[in-house]
């Protein structure tokens, strides 16, 4: 019964890469049939973050196995309008750099919808590409994302089930969404190219893809509820032979993972009655404390009272976690024995490594955290993961520069050298393109201005310039918002910083929904030099623990957390200070994703949100607090 919730096949990986690898070997099966027996095998291709991983592994395919796509037709889902095909962030540049630049696919074959259409003509040109589906015979197989608002291709909430090929136009959620592609909200198209719904649901095997915390809640809709026009994935439970590969953060909300005890016989862990538990009061609006057998009967945990007793015993086992979840004290208590504190008292003081994606997050994710371990006598230590150089508007540059020559005017210094970089910068931006990346210098410029804030950050709230390390990893220097994958480089500079350090306590990003991957690579990084230092013996390491906080665009579910730290209004309030200081990141922010509010709205919202959660399950109110997960390595 688990999947008795389920109105369409859903197949479940541990994660992206597995889920990537079985939806490429099914497409290579298909060209392989295909080329079998003689005939062209006809694809529908998707763009995106979701795709990448799929279309890496094609390419390994075709490099190592063998796998030939001169049989393979394709067409795409969509494209910007209007968008020049060489554009960074175009769809016909993406394909080629993902994919067809790197098999034998004939030229011929590849067929994408066209940014550069004129607008007088756009219908004529949609019926053509129908038409050219038809006459291939129609797609073989149909691959697909999904977007947070539940649309496929960019066919929007409120697509017809009929609508074929054409012109439509973006809703802002989707813009804003898709803003961590472009310099900022306003170079967003504001329409779209797309195969319509009716042209999807006519290929002969469809895979939706969907992967991370951010799918969760519109996978959930998709395939549970009812089939709806506002949530077009949902019309893909009519299709005969349509399956959704997700990983199991994209899964959570769904029946089999949110309530697993509602779908069948289940192992009653500590872990699953403190989730069972806690769901159960917060949607009841009851403190946990207050739950009864009549409610844990009506919310289907009948099987829970019967293994474990009554309802005021398991009250007290899910009560007792989460109030022994709260400390004041992230580092320890010095001079206390507590056996259920989450972190241990000894050693004290403690050296304390937080690792930052971006020089904004460890005051962003865990400002209050941070500032408390400094001013509780620990050794703390900030490590910079990249230079967050992509992330500064070219005007900051400008600004940046203009106040360097003035400083150096007013102090008689000779300006001519910082002018001339001012005129360098003002003539480059003047005739840059949307397809043209930063120079160096630009980008030197960038990454010095947001070196400098975090250093402002870390003198703000008392950390030594001797403890703020700026790594500057090498995956993340592309100049692009495309990022290299986790490299040895990489592994090797943050093992040696470790070395260095030999701290007691890391606090890392655990946040994998960050739009652009930075913060799901620099955790796989620190996670590759912890196993390795494990392996090779280094002895601090087996006293180290690993903490890992959220970044700005989720939270821990509160079952999970095993590490609240409250905040006072002040600390609130020091915390909010502490990031204005990245001037660079406030008012408009590149690369902000799906979320418009700035960053210290979103902390400030989350970290409150959490605290009040806390409160409605019976335990203290606080103004906010920051959650932490372990990590056991």
């Amino acid at each position: 019964m688990v999947d008795s919730f389920e109105k369409i096949p859903v197949k479940i990986f541990d994660n992206l890469k597995q889920g990537s690898v079985f939806i490429a070997q099914e497409i290579a099966g298909i060209i392989r049939r295909k080329q079998a027996e003689g005939k062209n095998c006809v694809l529908g291709l998707a763009t995106g973050s979701s795709p990448k991983t799929v279309y890496a592994e094609l390419v390994r395919m075709h490099r190592e196995e063998g796998l030939s796509f001169k049989n393979v037709i394709s067409f795409n889902l969509d494209e910007y309008y209007p968008l020049d095909n060489d554009a960074l962030q175009s769809y016909n540049r993406y394909m080629g750099e993902q994919l067809f630049n790197h098999v034998d696919i004939d030229p011929k074959n590849i067929n994408i919808p066209n940014g550069e259409w004129p607008k007088e003509e756009i219908k004529k040109y949609c019926a053509e590409y129908e038409a050219l589906i038809e006459s291939t015979g129609g797609i073989d197989v149909q691959i697909l994302g999904i977007g947070n608002n539940g649309h496929i291709g960019f066919n929007e909430p409120g697509s017809s089930r009929f609508s074929r090929t054409r012109l439509v136009t973006l809703e802002n959620s989707t813009r804003i969404a898709n803003s961590f592609e472009f310099a900022n909200i306003s170079q967003v198209p504001r329409m779209a190219v797309t195969m319509g719904i009716d042209t999807i649901m006519k290929a002969r095997k469809i895979y939706l893809m969907g992967w991370g915390p951010m799918k969760a809640p519109v996978i959930q809709k998709a395939v549970e509820e009812n089939v709806t026009e506002q949530i077009p994935a949902s019309l893909l439970q009519q299709h005969n032979d349509a399956i959704f590969v997700v990983d199991e953060m994209a899964a959570a909300e769904l029946t089999r993972y949110r309530s697993p005890w509602l779908t069948g016989e289940i192992e009653w862990t500590p872990k699953l009655i403190k989730k069972a538990v806690v769901s159960t009061a917060l949607k009841l609006g009851k403190p946990v404390l207050g739950l009864t057998n009549s409610d844990y009967n009506d919310s289907g945990l009948g099987e829970l009272l019967v293994e474990k007793g009554d309802a005021y015993e398991i009250n007290l086992q899910v009560f007792y976690l989460l109030r022994d979840s709260i400390t004041g004290w992230p580092g320890g208590k010095p001079n206390a024995v507590i056996p259920a504190h989450p972190e241990r008292s000894l050693p004290y003081p403690k050296t304390c490594l937080i690792f930052s994606p971006h020089p904004d997050d460890d005051i962003i994710s865990m400002g209050g955290t941070f500032m408390r371990l400094h001013d509780q006598g620990h050794d703390v230590h900030v490590a910079y993961q990249t230079s967050g150089n992509i992330a500064v508007t070219d005007e900051f540059v400008t600004r940046f520069i203009d106040t360097a020559v003035g400083f150096e005017e007013i102090s008689g210094i000779d300006s001519s050298k910082s002018r001339q970089v001012l005129n360098n910068a003002q003539q480059f931006f003047s005739g840059k393109k949307t397809s043209q990346i930063d120079t160096p210098e630009i980008r030197a410029i960038k990454g010095l201005i947001r070196r400098g804030e975090a250093k402002a950050t870390c003198r703000y709230v008392g950390i030594k310039d001797s403890n703020v390390h700026f790594q500057n990893l090498p995956f993340y220097e592309t100049g692009t918002i495309e990022k290299k994958p986790m490299g040895e480089e990489d592994v090797k500079l943050t093992m040696e910083l470790l070395r260095k350090v030999k701290p007691h306590q890391i606090y890392a990003a655990g946040d994998l929904a960050d739009p652009h991957g930075t913060h799901k690579v620099c955790l796989d990084i620190i996670f590759e030099s912890m196993r390795r230092l494990k392996k090779e013996g280094d002895d601090w390491v087996k006293d180290c623990w690993v903490w890992l906080y959220k970044g700005a665009w989720q939270e821990w579910n509160i079952e999970e957390i095993e590490m609240a730290i409250p905040m006072s209004p002040d600390q609130v309030m020091k915390k909010r200070f502490g990031i204005f200081i990245h001037q660079s990141q406030k008012d408009m922010v590149p690369f902000q994703g799906s979320d418009a509010r700035e960053f210290w709205q979103r902390a400030e919202d989350r970290n409150g949100h959490t605290a009040k959660l806390y409160a409605q399950l019976g335990l203290t109110q606080y103004a906010a607090m920051e959650a932490f997960v372990r990590w056991h390595y």
